[in-house]
């Protein structure tokens, strides 16, 4: 029980302690409020739950870093329950006599020792990682090529030290407190760990004044360092533990992990196309460097950064951050002048080394989306710079005089004849089921044409009734998409829609053999008015071979590891299919330690294809075919002609020590 005197100075710290907090936390919202959009509101009840489930599973952290997941949940989830040891505790202070009664109460005390010890123990090993362990140092570090503000490589292991010493402080001394109402009042079993500690203090000659002081300073310190830190909260990393479920609750929907939102051209109050400065990006994307944990799962998950190259997805959140903690005042009133994040968050070089993958959104615990902010500046470059690699002028110019991003004006139905049955148009067969959609890589890439023909051979046999586009078929635009080239996507798109509609498809069903045209036809077409059923060629012989319309000699026992193609499976969430397709054709599958939503990308994606990769230590592709190796398969399957080449090209450099085949050419080997 608090005397006069303290209940009037606790009352005073509180209201100054409010106050403060009141004016940095509005400066927060306001600079999240200068963004772009919205904020998402709709389905309240579902949100809410969303966030509540991100909360407690803290975004579902133990998917890496096992060991270190665990003390971090034992962190959280004391300290989320630390809000109602303070509230209880705050309540004790004021008002005489009170405790929580009964079975609750025993139960109240039992958990606030435990999680007391818990948030003790693990802070204290997370410490130790971030400053004592080399391991621990490197992961939550960036290489010096990695453009980081200088404040922010100085004070990201301050910002570590001042949070985890607030914890340790704080839990610490509210811990201390307890003990010394013990051994003041007597034995509580429902604390075993304070009651322990307890007893040190009359075996040390503590009489009960001294007790009383420790308490009351215990309750003080511990309290009062609540009061401190609270206005400091939006400048720390600290801040996640409420933006992380906030993100969650409030990102915008969205088809599939890595679908963008439309630009509408025919907009003409739009001045700014893509994102040039921070106020210049959607509410969420600034609200991720508020929720950044600054953990660098996401980097430790990026194809680019693991090969040595510029780019780390961490290192733009972590600069988004660092420049509104240093201009928040002038943020919030508008009057900060922006630079370019080209100057402050990003490099040119690590700009165009991101494949796109989505592998730093999918790793994400708090909900952060970093390869949005990176293809949202290559929108600004492309379209209002005209600033981006001289290799993607070549591609741009193909798509927009032949329609494909070779630049080829050969014929599309080339790949057909190799094969020894027809394959039909829709114009030849106007009345098909399936629309075959071929892709660019399938009329132009040589191992896309024998990919082409096996998927074409497999309809053929199963007795589908269908029928492909031929030279009325064009690029869907993914990779203009993807390199910033939103206006070229955007003509593209509304072309092909027409077009599929003009055809009839919307009725029908369109299979791809391209992850990337699967992608962009049935998850971001729909927006501009295109709305399809595609299915992926794998999904359709998985199906098949359900459906006994094909028939596979299951005995060829060949050792197969699968590559899941990053906009099949971790965008689209297509893992099974392909799987299961190979193991009807009789393949023994070994899986390679990155895989389905942890798999690495082949770096062909985000338009890396049609450049030069960035400069890095090593290819991307040459990562992905060594891991592939390691498994002792004999073959190296994928589903995607992108994928397909990339990794050829690695196995080749490597002496081919594993074929590199489609899914579709296996199940074509394995048909009776």
């Amino acid at each position: 029980m608090l005397t006069p005197t303290e209940k009037f100075l606790f009352i005073l710290l509180t209201a100054i302690s409010l106050g403060a907090t009141i004016v940095t936390f509005n400066e927060m919202i306001r600079i999240i409020n200068r963004g772009h959009g919205r904020l998402e509101r709709d389905d309240v009840i579902r949100r809410i739950y969303e966030g509540v489930v991100a909360l407690i599973t803290q975004g579902n952290i133990i998917k890496n870093r096992k060991l270190t997941s665990l003390f971090h949940y034992g962190v959280a989830w004391g300290f989320i329950f630390y809000g109602l040891v303070n509230a209880v505790d705050i309540t004790e202070g004021f008002v005489e006599g009170f405790h929580i009664p009964g079975v609750v109460g025993d139960g109240y005390r039992l958990l606030a020792d435990v999680f007391s010890v818990a948030v003790l123990v693990g802070v204290g090993y997370l410490m130790l990682r971030r400053f004592a362990s080399p391991t621990g140092r490197k992961t939550l570090s960036a290489r010096e090529n990695v453009k980081l503000m200088d404040k922010a490589r100085a004070g990201i292991p301050k910002d570590s030290l001042v949070v985890g010493l607030f914890i340790l402080l704080h839990v610490g001394f509210r811990f201390l407190s307890q003990t010394f109402n013990i051994a003041l009042e007597g034995s509580d079993t429902w604390q075993p760990f304070a009651n322990a500690v307890a007893g040190v203090w009359p075996a040390l000659g503590v009489g009960a004044e001294g007790l009383n002081f420790g308490f009351h300073a215990s309750w003080w310190l511990a309290l009062g360092l609540i009061l401190l830190f609270l206005p400091y909260f939006p400048y720390t990393k600290h801040a996640h533990l409420f933006m992380g479920p906030l993100n969650f609750m409030t990102r915008p929907e969205r088809p599939a992990l890595g679908a963008l939102d439309p630009i509408d051209f025919e907009d003409e109050t739009i001045e700014q196309f893509g994102v040039a400065r921070l106020t210049d990006m959607h509410f969420t994307h600034i609200l991720d460097s508020f929720a950044c944990i600054m953990c660098n799962r996401c980097q430790d998950a990026c194809p680019a950064y693991v090969t040595g190259k510029e780019l780390s997805p961490a290192a733009v959140e972590i600069n988004k951050r660092y420049y509104t903690r240093l201009n928040m005042t002038d943020l919030a009133n508008g009057t900060a002048e922006e630079p370019h994040l080209l100057e402050y968050a990003i490099s040119e070089s690590a700009l165009w080394a991101c494949t796109a993958c989505g592998a730093c959104v999918e790793v994400c615990p708090v909900g952060n989306e970093p390869m949005f902010d990176i293809l949202n500046i290559r929108r600004d470059q492309v379209l209002m710079q005209a600033d981006f690699p001289h290799e993607l002028q070549g591609a741009f110019r193909g798509m927009e005089r032949t329609q494909n991003p070779w630049g080829t004006t050969e014929d599309r139905l080339e790949w057909t004849k190799g094969l020894d049955f027809e394959v039909p148009t829709v114009e030849e067969n106007p009345d098909f089921d399936v629309l075959y959609w071929v892709g660019c890589a399938g009329a132009f890439d040589p191992k896309g044409q024998e990919i082409a023909q096996a998927i074409a051979t497999v309809l053929h046999s199963a007795g589908i009734n269908y029928a492909i586009l031929g030279n009325m078929e064009s690029c869907t635009g993914d990779s203009a998409r993807r390199a910033g080239n939103e206006y070229l996507f955007y003509e593209m798109a509304l072309g092909n829609i027409e077009l599929l509609n003009e055809a009839g498809v919307p009725e029908k069903t369109i299979v791809t053999g391209c992850p990337h045209c699967f992608h962009t036809i049935g998850q971001e077409y729909p927006p501009l008015g295109g709305t399809f059923k595609v299915q992926h060629h794998t999904q359709l012989i998985a199906d098949l071979v359900g459906q006994g319309k094909l028939r596979l000699n299951g005995n060829t026992l060949e050792q197969v590891t699968f590559h899941d193609p990053c906009y099949l499976g971790r965008h689209n969430g297509v893992y099974d299919a392909p799987r299961d397709a190979l193991v009807q054709a009789g393949s023994t599958l070994l899986e390679m330690d990155r895989t389905k939503n942890n798999s690495f990308c082949c770096g062909a994606g985000g338009a890396q294809f049609w450049k030069e990769e960035e400069p890095g230590m090593q290819a991307v592709s040459m990562n992905r075919y060594q891991e592939a190796e390691k498994t002792g398969a004999k073959k190296l399957a994928i589903g995607c002609p992108f994928c397909a080449r990339m990794l050829e090209d690695a196995s080749k450099e490597e002496g081919e020590s594993m074929q590199v085949v489609d899914v579709a050419e296996i199940v074509v080997s394995a048909m009776e």
